[in-house]
This record gives structure tokens, C-alpha cells and sequence, in this order.
């Protein structure tokens, strides 16, 4: 009978160690997927999105100018356009028209000079670009690697809104057939002719056929 009560109260003791036990286990068990879920939570929102690789043409860039031509002996059709918060920033994007390959480039642009670095990852920088607008809006310049290695000349040209990416190596279309000139068949007034005292002395026409603004690079103003 003496024995009887410590057993006993050793049991429950046991018995309640048990419980215990059990109920710590279980409400470990039960926070540790709520603080995994709340670190991983955290890590997606510190953390950048992850770019998908191999880059495709952003939908932003669809508005800016295109300018169509070759990059050493590659073609290239680049959009580039203006930073909405640089007032000398500029980027956007060019792409090889034999692979699809789509390259980002950011930069500034001064007057008529353009430099701008590219980057075929969003992250790393690949390349650096300097070139020079002319009047009529065509860039050429050299694409080099970031240690100023490997330059590659390049000649781009305009092109006009809806048209389309001529063969490498022909000329890019810059205007719309609606600038191009007058219907076929219509006689120009200078084509008319005109009274022998109204033509100069040297023989030489004094109109001037003025020059026709570029499509789809009023963003972008060419240099004087």
C-alpha cells in the first residue's frame, strides 16, 4: 500500500510530461510552416523579380523611333526612345534581326552625341555605344566591350512608322509614301515652263524642293 501511491503519482507525473511534450511538439509543428511561409514572404519581397532569360522585346519600348541597319556585319532594328525622369536620358532596345536576340540599352544623348551602355541580361553591362545623330536622323557611331575592345561600326537610319525591316544592307525606308512625293504622273510647278524673262542668268532653277521631316523621330530631335 505504500508503494502503491508514489507509483501512482509517478504515473500521472509521467504521464503529464507526456502531454506536455506532445502539445510542444505539436505547436512547434504548427508555427514552423507559417514562419517559413512568413520568411519566404519576405525574401519574395526584397528580393527583385527574376529576369527571364533569353530577353523579349518590352511592350514599353513598341512606341519609341525605330532605326533600322547594320552593327559590324550583323542587322539591327533599335528602338530607342526618352527617360520620362532624365531630361538627357535615353534607352530602349535593339534586336538582331538573324537570331531574334533582344539587347537593352540605356545612356544619354547631348545634342547630337549618343552614349549609352547595353546589356544582354538586365543586369550585367556588355557593351558601350558612341555615336553621333546627323540632320536627317541617321546614328552611326562604334559599339565596343566594356574594356573598349572589339569596335564595331554601326549605320542606322530611321525608319518610318508600319514600315517594313528592308534587307540587310539596303537603305531603310525614313519616310511614308505620303511624303514621298507627288502621285505618279503629276507635273511639279517647276516642271513648267516658264517665261524667258523669269529664268535666271546663270541658268539655274531658284525653287527649292525643302527638305521632308523624318517620320517617327519627332521624340528625338535630330541635330542642326
Amino acid at each position: 500500500m505504500h508503494h502503491t501511491r508514489p507509483n501512482g503519482i509517478h504515473a500521472r507525473k509521467r504521464r503529464a510530461l507526456r502531454v506536455i511534450a506532445t502539445t510542444a511538439i505539436m505547436a512547434f509543428a504548427s508555427i514552423m510552416p507559417a514562419a517559413h511561409a512568413q520568411s519566404d514572404a519576405v525574401k519574395q519581397l526584397a528580393a527583385p523579380p527574376p529576369i527571364q532569360l533569353p530577353l523579349k522585346p518590352n511592350a514599353g519600348f513598341a512606341k519609341f523611333p525605330r532605326y533600322a541597319g547594320m552593327l559590324g556585319s550583323r542587322q539591327i532594328v533599335l528602338r530607342l526612345g526618352p527617360k520620362t525622369d532624365d531630361p538627357s536620358g535615353v534607352h530602349g532596345e535593339y534586336q538582331f534581326t538573324d537570331t531574334g536576340e533582344v539587347i537593352l540599352i540605356a545612356g544619354d544623348r547631348m545634342d547630337t552625341t549618343l552614349e549609352v551602355e547595353e546589356s544582354n541580361d538586365g543586369t550585367h553591362i556588355t557593351g558601350n555605344w558612341v555615336g553621333k545623330f546627323a540632320a536627317d536622323g541617321t546614328l552611326s557611331g562604334e559599339r565596343m566591350n566594356v574594356d573598349d575592345s572589339n569596335p564595331q561600326e554601326f549605320d542606322l537610319r530611321p525608319l518610318a512608322a508600319g514600315a517594313p525591316v528592308p534587307p540587310p544592307g539596303a537603305p531603310a525606308v525614313a519616310r511614308s509614301e505620303s511624303a514621298a512625293g507627288a502621285a505618279p504622273g503629276s507635273q511639279p510647278a517647276a516642271a513648267t515652263p516658264a517665261p524667258a524673262a523669269a529664268t535666271p542668268a546663270n541658268g539655274q532653277s531658284s525653287g527649292n524642293s525643302g527638305d521632308q521631316a523624318v517620320n517617327g523621330v519627332s521624340n528625338l530631335r535630330t541635330g542642326e
